[in-house]
């Protein structure tokens, strides 16, 4: 069985797309721009013992799309799992973002969710998922954070638009929104503040700890479970319970 994991050389993504290959998948790992960390990928996916098919592509652009699509339909059939994580991190306020910038974020982070679904539908069966990778800052105002939290509120409207149209087909839709983590994401938006506000989202948690990876990759294996087969177009919050 193959997924497919944008975004999948860092962060969530890769930890989701490690943890697939030690599950019996092989992974496509689709990145941007850092080479290096999709051949650590690369390497952690094989020594699990299964396949790992690297394509660099910006999704923010069709001729990025289409490059991935084309080398996924490659590849497989029959593709039990797309995960959306790809994400471009842009520092700014509403009043200050470069629009063009702002622009590029939306693409790559919301819209692009439309036409890779659609390049990607003939390889997706009965019992496959597509889950979309959010954040807090979809739902509540995250100081300079207007090129994500914004364009994650769009993918999760679309992720229920898609829903809608996929079931009838046998494939869900769903997104999974994830508390602070120590993402090069996360340290791109916040800098230096980065590491102060992980300790003090850690503290606040009425869990007790702050958010790992492997609560992230957990709730997107719920999600994706044959006892969640009537789950469609949910956002499903991972955070200890600090967004509330």
């Amino acid at each position: 069985m193959t997924v497919l994991v944008t975004g999948g050389s860092s962060g969530i993504g890769r930890a989701i797309a490690e943890h697939w290959a030690r599950s019996g998948h092989d992974v496509i790992v689709n990145y941007h721009s850092n080479d290096q960390a999709a051949h650590e990928v690369r390497e952690a996916i094989e020594a699990a013992g299964q396949r790992a098919i690297l394509v660099k592509a910006d999704v923010g652009i069709q001729e990025g799309v289409d490059t991935l699509v084309a080398a996924t339909r490659a590849e497989t059939d029959s593709l039990s799992l797309y995960v959306h994580c790809a994400a471009l991190a842009v520092t700014g306020g509403a009043l200050d973002i470069d629009p063009a910038r702002l622009g590029q974020a939306i693409a790559v982070n919301a819209t692009s969710l439309i036409p890779l679904t659609q390049g990607l539908l003939p390889v997706l069966r009965p019992g496959s998922n597509v889950i979309y990778v959010s954040s807090r800052g979809a739902q509540s105002v995250v100081r300079s954070y207007v090129a994500l939290g914004p364009s994650k509120s769009l993918g999760e409207a679309l992720i229920r638009y898609l829903a809608v149209e996929l079931a009838p087909l046998g494939v869900r839709a769903n997104t999974v929104s994830a508390g602070p983590l120590d993402t090069p994401a996360f340290r791109t938006m916040f800098k230096d503040r980065a590491e102060r506000r992980l300790d003090a989202a850690a503290a606040a948690n009425p869990s007790g700890r702050g958010l790992e990876f492997a609560d992230v990759v957990a709730a997107v294996e719920l999600l994706t479970s044959p006892s969640a087969a009537m789950v469609q177009g949910q956002t499903l919050m991972v955070d200890g319970g600090l967004s509330l």
